[in-house]
């Protein structure tokens, strides 16, 4: 009598620090984007109870609740979507499904790489999570508007902070018609993602941001190409290339 062979599928060992299929935060994520309508019912009235106390988070300081507030949103969000805590939250224009959980961090479509199955190139048990996004924002009202609209990157200084702060601040300073930034970087991808400003304010922040927001690897490293206020600084040419 012969013995049957099982196929079994084994999860590389790059790809095992990923949420599998079976976990259920995958599953959750999963949730998100069946019930994006619920989730931008219910996120359009959060946003408007956070902006609603500016007054209140100014006076007591967002520097000083940066931390307790950005502990529970990743409680919260991380329960929710399997959010990664970017500072940069665009889930309603994503179909509630976090761009952040692809591998490539893309966050204006998918790479050319996605299978016929409609799954990931890099986790190929993983569902793209832009094939997620756009089941999601066709569940939406203005999902299908908002998914089309172009991003800019992700600032990696404001990784593991509050986004719900960061929204309150922003759109709190539109109504105060305050908008000019103290960094030019930050004010020329403003400009240049506008429309993505308008209905993302977290993605291209302008009003000054609590020390406390900012991470600590980046503040430290000096990471922006330009700092308001510092000479250029011109490196002397090499001895052995006089022209460089």
């Amino acid at each position: 009598m012969g013995t049957r062979r099982l196929s079994v599928a084994v999860v590389p060992a790059r790809h095992r620090k990923f949420r599998h299929p079976g976990t259920s935060m995958y599953r959750m994520r999963l949730f998100a984007v069946r019930h994006a309508r619920a989730y931008e019912w219910f996120y359009k009235r959060f946003e408007s109870s956070i902006v609603a106390l500016d007054p209140l988070l100014r006076r007591i300081g967002y520097g000083r609740i940066e931390k307790p507030v950005a502990v529970a949103e990743k409680l919260v969000k991380g329960l929710l979507f399997d959010c990664q805590m970017c500072g940069q939250c665009v889930l309603s224009s994503t179909g509630m499904s976090c761009p952040m959980n692809c591998p490539k961090n893309l966050r204006n479509g998918p790479c050319g790489g996605v299978r016929a199955d409609g799954n990931c190139e890099v986790k190929p048990w993983m569902r793209c999570v832009w094939v997620e996004a756009w089941d999601g924002a066709a569940r939406m009202r203005t999902g299908l508007d908002r998914i089309v609209v172009e991003q800019p990157p992700v600032d990696r200084s404001l990784e593991g902070s509050s986004s719900w702060l960061r929204v309150a601040r922003e759109i709190a300073e539109v109504r105060r018609q305050v908008t000019a930034a103290t960094d030019p970087g930050k004010l020329v991808i403003a400009r240049v993602f506008r429309r993505a400003r308008i209905i993302e304010p977290a993605a291209a922040p302008l009003a000054a941001e609590p020390k406390s927001a900012l991470a600590d690897q980046a503040v430290a490293e000096k990471t922006s190409v330009y700092e308001a206020g510092a000479p250029a600084r011109v490196d002397p040419p090499s001895k052995g290339n006089p022209a460089a």
